[in-house]
C-alpha cells in the first residue's frame, strides 16, 4: 500500500476553511489507531510484577510474555498493506479495532500464562496494522497543503496513548489501595488495567464508520464517482475532478513495486543505503527506550520505590515523551534531521550514563541512597526527553526520505522489520539482564547511544529540503 505525494495545484492544494474541520476530524479518527498503538504497547507496564507473582514465573519466561506481542506487530505490519489494498483502508481499520477489543478482553481474563501470551500476540497484530494503515490513510486523504501537519497526528496520538495508559494504570492502582493484585469489580487490578483498552478500541471501531474510504483505493477498484464525492469533501468543489482522478490513476500505473531482490547490492548483501536504514532502526531500539515504556514501574520498584509512586513516575515520563515529540515536530524541518539526531544522541548518553552510575549504588534497606535515587529519576526523564525530541521522530522521517524511489517501499519494509526485531531483543532481554546487573545493563545502552554518534556523522546524509527524487 502506497500513497502519492503530489505538489499542490491551484484550487487543490488546500482545503477551504469549511472543509478543514472535517479533514481534521478524519485525520484524528484515523490516528485513533496510533493512540491504541501507544496504549496497547505501554499498558503492560502496570501488570508486569502482578503477572510475575500470579503465575510464579522467572524473568526469562516473563520477558517472553511481554515481548511476544512484538511478533504479532511484525506480522501485522508486514501484511496490513496487502490487506488494505484488497478490502480497503476503512475495513482494515475495523479489523484492527476488533482485534484490539478481543485482545483487551482476552488479556483481562486469562486462565494461564500461555493464554495471556496468545492474546498479547493478537493485540500485537492489531498494533502492526495500525502502524501502517493510519499514516497511509491520512496521507491519501489529506489535502497536499496540510499533509505534513495532519500526518503528524499519528505520532502525536502514539505518545498520548502511552501517557494515557500510564495515567489509567496509576488511577486503577490507587483504587486498589496500591496493590497490583488488589480486587476491583471482581478482577485483580492488573486485569482491569489490561481490560480498560476495550473503551478506546470500541471508539476506534465506531469512528471508522464515520470517515470516508481513501479516494486512492476507490479509484483502484473502479469507484470513480465515490472518489469524486470524497475529494469534494476534503479538497473542495472547485477542483478539476477528472484531472485529479486521472492524476491518481497515472501515479498508480507508474509506481514501481520494489522487491527484496532490488535491495541486494551484489551476492546476498544489501546495498549500503539499506544497511544504513537498518542501522538507524537498530540504534533507535538498542538505546533501551522501550524499557522505559514496558518495564519502568518494575524498574523503580526494584530500587525501592513503592508501587504507587513508580506508576506516577511512569506517567510523568510519558508526559516528557509528549513534550519531546512536540519539540521534534517543531524543529525537524527547521534545523534538519541529522543535527537533531546528534543532539539527541549526546543527551541520551548523558542520561543513560547517569542512570548506570545511580544503579551501581548498593541498596540500603532495599532502596537506593537518596542522592542516587534522585539522580536515577531525573536522568531517566532526561533520557526519554532527548530520545523523543530526536530519534523517536527523526528515524521515521529518515526512513521515509532516504531511499531511492525504485527501492523505497521494500527498503522501508526491511528497516521497519529490523526495528521490530531489535525492539523484541531489548524487551525480551531486559528482565534477565537486570537480574544479572542493572547498572551493567544501562552501561550497554549507554555504549549504543555513544556509538550512534559516529554512525550518524559518517554514514547518514541530511535529507532536509531534498526532493524524494534526489535520493540515490
Amino acid at each position: 500500500m502506497t500513497s502519492t505525494t503530489q505538489a499542490p495545484r491551484p484550487g487543490a492544494g488546500a482545503a477551504h476553511p469549511e472543509h478543514l474541520g472535517h479533514v481534521i476530524f478524519i485525520a484524528a479518527a484515523a490516528a485513533m489507531g496510533g493512540f491504541l498503538f501507544g496504549y496497547d504497547s505501554s499498558v503492560i507496564n502496570g501488570a508486569v510484577e502482578a503477572i510475575r507473582d500470579r503465575y510464579d514465573v522467572g524473568s526469562a519466561a516473563l520477558a517472553q510474555v511481554i515481548a511476544i506481542a512484538l511478533i504479532g506487530c511484525a506480522i501485522g505490519a508486514a501484511t496490513a498493506g496487502r490487506i488494505a489494498d484488497r478490502i480497503g483502508r476503512i475495513r482494515c481499520m475495523q479489523i484492527a479495532a476488533v482485534l484490539f477489543t478481543i485482545s483487551a478482553v482476552g488479556s483481562a481474563l486469562p486462565f494461564a500464562l500461555w493464554d495471556l501470551a496468545f492474546w498479547r500476540v493478537i493485540g500485537g497484530f492489531a498494533i502492526g496494522m495500525a502502524s501502517v494503515i493510519g499514516p497511509a490513510y491520512i496521507a491519501e486523504v489529506a489535502p497536499p497543503a496540510y499533509r505534513g501537519r495532519l500526518g503528524s497526528f499519528q505520532q502525536a496520538a502514539i505518545v498520548v496513548g502511552i501517557a494515557v495508559s500510564q495515567l489509567v494504570n496509576w488511577g486503577i492502582l490507587n483504587a486498589a489501595d496500591g496493590d497490583q493484585r488488589g480486587k476491583l469489580v471482581g478482577l485483580e487490578a492488573w486485569q482491569v488495567m489490561l481490560g480498560v483498552m476495550v473503551v478506546p478500541a470500541v471508539l476506534y471501531g465506531l469512528l471508522s464508520f464515520a470517515i470516508p474510504e481513501s479516494p486512492r483505493f476507490l479509484v483502484s477498484v473502479g469507484r470513480r464517482e465515490r472518489a469524486r464525492e470524497i475529494l469534494a469533501e476534503v479538497e473542495g468543489k472547485d477542483i478539476d475532478f477528472d484531472a485529479r482522478i486521472a492524476e491518481i490513476e497515472h501515479a498508480m500505473h507508474t509506481e514501481e513495486k520494489s522487491s527484496f531482490r532490488d535491495l541486494l547490492g551484489g551476492g546476498f548483501f544489501f546495498k549500503k543505503i539499506v544497511w544504513i536504514g537498518i542501522g538507524l532502526s537498530v540504534f533507535q531500539q538498542f538505546v533501551g527506550i522501550n524499557v522505559a515504556f514496558y518495564y519502568s514501574s518494575t524498574l523503580w520498584q526494584s530500587v525501592g520505590i513503592d508501587p504507587s509512586a513508580s506508576f506516577l513516575y511512569s506517567f510523568t515520563t510519558s508526559i516528557i515523551n509528549i513534550i519531546g515529540t512536540v519539540i521534534a515536530m517543531i524543529f525537524v524541518d527547521r534545523i534538519g534531521r541529522k543535527p537533531l539526531a546528534l543532539i539527541g544522541s549526546v543527551g541520551m548518553v548523558i542520561g543513560l550514563a547517569l542512570e548506570a552510575w545511580a544503579f551501581s549504588a548498593h541498596l540500603v534497606d532495599g532502596k537506593l541512597p537518596a542522592t542516587q535515587g534522585w539522580v536515577a529519576l531525573v536522568a531517566a526523564h532526561v533520557f526519554v526527553l532527548f530520545f523523543a525530541l530526536s530519534w523517536g521522530v527523526v528515524v521515521w522521517v529518515f526512513l521515509g526520505e532516504m531511499f531511492p524511489n525504485r527501492i523505497r517501499a521494500a527498503a522501508l519494509g526491511v528497516a521497519a522489520s529490523a526495528q521490530w526485531i531489535a525492539n523484541w531483543a531489548i524487551t525480551a532481554s531486559f528482565p534477565s539482564l537486570a537480574d544479572w546487573n542493572l547498572s551493567g545493563t544501562y552501561v550497554i545502552y549507554t555504549v549504543f547511544a555513544a556509538l550512534s554518534i559516529p554512525f550518524v556523522l559518517r554514514y547518514v546524509k541530511e535529507t532536509k529540503g531534498k526532493a524524494l527524487e534526489e535520493m540515490g
